[in-house]
């Protein structure tokens, strides 16, 4: 008997629901074919079979919460499923008296109830909130596998602003207020980021970055990129190059606590903060030091397309080195970002203002400025090699020809 076990889900994730069971119990099964899918707080994770065999059991039901090492369930190994045989047809002399006894009785199963619109093929907890809530589920767009829609869509159309009724002259405020549970993805938003700070020593340091140089860069070449290598020039690519740079001459920002040890990692895999309609994930980038401009844009979009369709693989998500976050997407001037557990630091990027700049002859200049921040863990990392760290991605940010050579 081999039992069917939650594999681990990854290091920012505790716990995930059984969305979808793909086989019943008596069914055969082949090595590798797909057994259940599984629902967490940032992907559909695929459950397939250990070996060849039946499903003897099945322990977690659709919409169970199950943590990694649970028993889903289980498959007698090398057994074959049972097939009914049919019953032989009645002689043609019988009369019809005579069939209607030998036929067995037809038991005709109840209809199951038919899911909310738009829910078709969606987990039995994504349609069980559905139903609860009255949520009309034909306008969500879902970002489960397939365009299915998912719990976290459903809570989250749940708690969209609802137009309350002014309640005037009264002071029962609990009629004009509205209650929904949080998402598994922001309960382990909330939880993890409290963790950091409780955990980490967190201090963020801050300098501005004349961008105007790769501006005009990015201007005068990228119709050019784009030919040659179907992908956009962008400033992550850029800053990302930058922080390897930087992250090699200043090795504690790479590494990590475990314990009474500091790990230093030789190996620069960075985080992407992606924030989709379900919360931020931050995909990694591996390689980032061996890869081409081109060869991280390609990346970076991939992955962040993965992330918006709710695509992303257990390997996307985890074992990242340092993380940069992007909040000028969305009008940030400036923030202090939280450091992404185990990690040593986070790389803060914000909006490009146009400010009048005093240049080293004394001219006044419009300047495209970016405010940039590092938020890093105060236990390994010194203030000194903070402050160090983010005048080296300034530098090479103001010259992006120090790219090139590595100076």
């Amino acid at each position: 008997m081999l039992d069917i076990k939650t594999p681990t889900l990854g290091e920012s994730i505790a716990e995930a629901t059984v969305a979808k069971w793909h086989k019943k119990k008596g069914d055969a099964v082949k090595k590798d074919e797909l057994l259940v899918e599984l629902e967490t707080d940032k992907v559909t994770l695929e459950v397939n079979a250990p070996d060849n065999g039946v499903v003897e059991d099945i322990k977690a039901a659709e919409g169970t919460s199950v943590k990694v090492g649970d028993i889903l369930g289980s498959i007698k190994e090398g057994a074959v499923a049972a097939v009914s045989k049919p019953a032989a047809p009645a002689p043609a002399q019988a009369s019809h008296q005579q069939a209607a006894q030998a036929a067995p009785a037809l038991k005709i199963a109840p209809a199951p109830a038919a899911a909310p619109k738009g829910m078709e093929g969606s987990g039995p907890a994504a349609r069980k909130i559905a139903t609860e809530t009255g949520v009309d589920t034909a306008n969500i767009e879902g970002s489960g596998k397939d365009g299915r829609i998912t719990k976290g869509d459903v809570l989250q159309a749940a708690s969209a602003p609802q137009q309350v009724a002014a309640n005037t002259g009264t002071a029962n405020n609990a009629a004009r207020e509205e209650r929904v549970k949080m998402t598994k993805l922001r309960q382990t938003i909330a939880r993890r980021l409290k963790e950091s700070q409780n955990t980490a020593a967190i201090l963020t340091t801050f300098n501005e970055v004349d961008l105007t140089s790769v501006m005009k860069l990015r201007s005068e070449f990228q119709d050019a990129f784009v030919k040659a290598h179907g992908v956009k020039l962008g400033f992550m690519s850029l800053f990302a190059k930058a922080a390897v740079q930087a992250l090699k001459e200043i090795p504690a920002v790479n590494a990590e606590i475990a314990g009474d040890e500091i790990i230093y990692k030789n190996y620069y895999d960075i985080g992407i903060a992606v924030g989709t309609e379900q919360g931020l994930v931050v995909p990694v980038v591996r390689g980032v030091d061996a890869l081409s401009h081109a060869g991280v844009e390609k990346e970076i979009a991939r992955l962040a397309k993965l992330a918006r369709e709710g695509k992303l693989a257990m390997a996307d998500l985890t074992g990242g080195t340092f993380t940069i976050t992007n909040g000028g997407t969305y009008g940030s001037m400036l923030s202090t970002p939280i450091i992404n557990p185990p990690q040593s630091g986070i790389l803060g990027l914000h909006n490009i203002v146009k400010r009048a700049m005093v240049m080293p002859d004394g001219k006044i200049e419009a300047r495209d400025m970016m405010y940039i921040a590092l938020s890093y863990d105060h236990r390994i990392i010194d203030g000194r090699e903070a402050v160090t760290f983010l005048v080296r991605i300034k530098e090479f940010m103001e010259d992006p020809r120090r790219l090139l050579f590595g100076i």
